[in-house]
């Protein structure tokens, strides 16, 4: 089959994939299914094998990602239960002061969103948002715009939270990378998107705590559950073990990296960090510190402890199974030969692989809305490419965040988070896409200028 029609396979894949999500309302997971079947007959496999490349690319994925979001999901549900994630930025704000508190507010979200999901620590830092505004008298925005900059970036370019883990492993990237460029990205898209922005937005539009948010705050503080009262009854985790325990993983991932390039194989001190820092045991030894330090030694029971991990499952399910989706689209991709016939296209146009990668998620990202999935889509196409250069570990780790990059961009009425945003802040659509939509893009853009500029040097 020629390279063009193999390309137009891989087009109307992903035209039929975004049929089935936008104009069917076709849950992902079974629309990238449908879709990668599609792909394969399309793409010659024959019949009889077809079944066998999407249990493998199901596979492969899975025997990854959901070990490593499973353990960060407890993780970050723990730090939840603990009060941990509303003291860090309760201590930050009080560190940095009032007139500073954009930055704190900022660094908070950065920290909190890398063990919790974007909604989570929105939901649950937005009464302090609700009290900063009132005591100033500014306007909501001034202060809401960095936290939601710093959760943004956090859920988008760091492990453990799923898009970044599930990109990594269709990429094959190393998670160390993708934590050093995320890092590195995500500062001055914080910056830029969060502080400088929010700084401009606020004194455009003022807007004030709505009065139903009130009302809900009222309610649900009378709702919370025996375990989480418990905690509020006692003294809050301290400040500088929150943030050891959510460096923990982080640096045990980074050394195991480090490692791998400063010393030689068979090294006794390599294999200890590659051991200890891959991110199956650093997060199992993140999980296991959280269990004891925010659970045991706060009083919580085995009981408790174990109900709390247990539940934090629930709702990765689906993410879990759409980056499974997304791996079994990638490997029907490799095999039908569709990803040597974009590397060919894409040497025909000498377009670097950071600004396809970028421009795929972008696209995504518009017509569906969901990050996970844009990341998952994109990540499929881009994978076969890889596969047929030799792209070094850093290159990987950089197209690992210019996804990242692209599904953050131009969040707008088919995303989740822009409801949410919206409700939370008592915003009409308009001023949504004013503050929240340009807040995205800015954060996005930022992150890939500064991971193609990297990409120059590596």
């Amino acid at each position: 089959m020629s390279p063009g029609v193999l390309i137009l396979v891989a087009v109307l894949g992903i035209a039929l994939l975004l049929f089935l999500v936008i104009g069917l309302r076709l849950q992902a997971f079974v629309s990238l299914l449908i879709a990668s079947f599609f792909v394969a007959l399309a793409g010659g496999i024959p019949l009889n094998e077809i079944t066998g490349v999407i249990q493998t690319g199901m596979g492969n994925t899975l025997g990854f990602i959901a070990i490593v979001v499973g353990l960060g999901t407890m993780f970050g549900e723990m730090l939840r239960v603990s009060g941990g994630a509303e003291q860090l930025a309760r201590t930050l704000v009080a560190k940095f002061g009032e007139d500073r508190a954009q930055w704190a507010l900022g660094l908070t979200g950065f920290l909190v969103a890398i063990p919790v999901f974007f909604d989570v620590g929105l939901i649950i830092l937005i009464p302090l948002i609700y009290g900063l505004a009132e005591r100033t008298k500014k306007s909501l925005l001034y202060y809401a715009i960095p936290l939601a900059a710093g959760l943004a970036i956090a859920h988008s370019y760091i492990p453990p939270t799923p898009g970044p883990v599930a990109v990594a492993s269709l990429l094959g990237a190393d998670l160390g990378w993708v934590i050093l460029f995320g890092i590195i990205a995500g500062i001055p898209a914080m910056i830029i998107g969060g502080v400088l922005f929010g700084k401009y937005i606020g004194g455009q539009i003022h807007l004030t705590v709505p009065e139903y948010m009130k009302i809900e705050q009222e309610r649900d503080e009378g709702a919370e559950d025996a375990v989480m009262a418990k905690q509020a009854a006692i003294e809050p985790p301290s400040f500088g073990l929150l943030v050891t325990l959510i460096a923990v993983p982080l640096v045990l991932i980074l050394l195991n990296t480090i490692s791998g390039i400063l010393l030689p194989e068979g090294n006794v001190v390599r294999n200890l960090l590659g051991f200890i820092g891959h991110p199956f045991v650093a997060l199992i030894v993140a999980a296991l510190l959280s269990f004891y330090f925010l659970g045991t030694q706060r009083g919580m029971t085995s009981s408790e402890i174990q109900r709390i991990a247990t539940k934090s499952l629930e709702p990765v399910g689906l993410i879990i199974l759409v980056t499974g989706a997304g791996g079994v689209l990638g490997r029907v991709l490799v095999e039908s030969g569709v990803g040597e016939a974009l590397a060919g296209a894409m040497a025909t146009f000498n377009l670097p692989i950071i600004v396809l990668a970028f421009l795929l998620a972008t696209a995504v990202r518009v017509s569906q809305g969901s990050a996970t999935v844009s990341m998952v889509t994109a990540a499929g196409l881009v994978a076969p490419i890889l596969q047929t250069g030799t792209y070094s570990a850093p290159l990987v780790g950089l197209v690992t965040i210019a996804i990242a990059s692209g599904a953050t961009v131009l969040s707008h009425v088919n995303d989740s988070g822009f409801w949410l945003v919206s409700r939370y802040l008592g915003m009409s659509e308009s001023n949504t896409l004013k503050s929240w939509t340009v807040m995205e893009t800015l954060i996005g853009l930022t992150g890939f200028i500064v991971v193609l500029i990297i990409s120059f040097f590596v």
